[in-house]
């Protein structure tokens, strides 16, 4: 495939900006109470909480199809209403995952194969299926950062990270990983 050459590296940015907001986000969601955490606000999923825990469900579904795991969508029944600080925990080692397969050197257009439960097993491309993660998650922490504020935590700035001006520290040491 013609590109490769950019596909490969980009998305490995890609899984490193991913990494450096979502813990951002969870700098700031782990400042709420308990029971803002769960609060129900407007948005798809009815809280921060639910949303958290959602992108997190999705992430591992995806990282198992990637992986070869084998657990398909089991993994939707086993992250439900967790708490703040071991969503914050567990999404933290998510991407490190994630980071660690995009660094793998791998063709990008691999077909793998994802379970799609009773719409059967899909066969989808590498690369697309990282562009859809990386775009769900882009997706959803915007909702969070939405009902970040309606409480009194500040939503953080969470699209400084490829520019160079006004980049995050952290953002750098991510980028030099790679």
């Amino acid at each position: 495939m013609d590109g490769d050459w950019l596909v490969i590296p980009l998305l490995a940015r890609f899984a490193r900006n991913n990494a450096w907001a979502n813990e951002t986000l969870y700098a700031a969601v782990l400042r709420l109470s308990p029971e803002a955490f769960v609060a129900r606000r407007p948005s798809f999923f009815p809280s921060i909480g639910l949303t958290l825990n959602h992108i997190l469900a999705v992430d591992l579904a995806y990282l198992d199809a990637l992986e070869g795991g084998g657990r398909g969508r089991e993994i939707y029944a086993t992250w439900i209403d967790r708490d703040a600080a071991t969503l914050a925990r567990e999404q933290a080692g998510t991407d490190r995952r994630l980071i660690a397969y995009c660094d793998a050197d791998r063709a990008p257009d691999l077909i793998v194969r994802v379970d799609r439960g009773p719409n059967g097993v899909w066969e989808e491309r590498v690369d697309d299926i990282l562009a859809h993660l990386f775009q769900h998650q882009i997706h959803h922490r915007g909702q969070v950062h939405a009902m970040l504020s309606g409480t009194d935590i500040p939503p953080p700035q969470l699209d400084d990270f490829f520019l160079r001006f006004g980049r995050h520290p952290r953002a750098d040491a991510l980028l030099a990983e790679g």
